[in-house]
């Protein structure tokens, strides 16, 4: 399973990641903004994204119409 994990806080991002590594599952791809994430979504097709709501250039709900 591939996820995409988005959030504009690298400490969020760790954590959340720290959590899925626990539970067997790896982060495919990590992005630090909306369009980074858009972007992301077509070069690996993830299976799961993970969206911060309120991060910079677009928020997760505009990612997550657009992927």
């Amino acid at each position: 399973m591939k996820i995409l994990l988005a959030d504009d806080h690298a400490i969020v991002r760790r954590g959340i990641r720290g959590l899925l590594d626990e539970a067997g599952l790896s982060v495919a791809a990590e992005a630090e903004d909306g369009l980074t994430a858009v972007k992301l979504c077509e070069e690996i097709e993830p299976d799961v994204m993970i969206l911060d709501i309120g991060m910079p250039k677009l928020n997760g709900i505009d990612v997550a119409f657009r992927a």
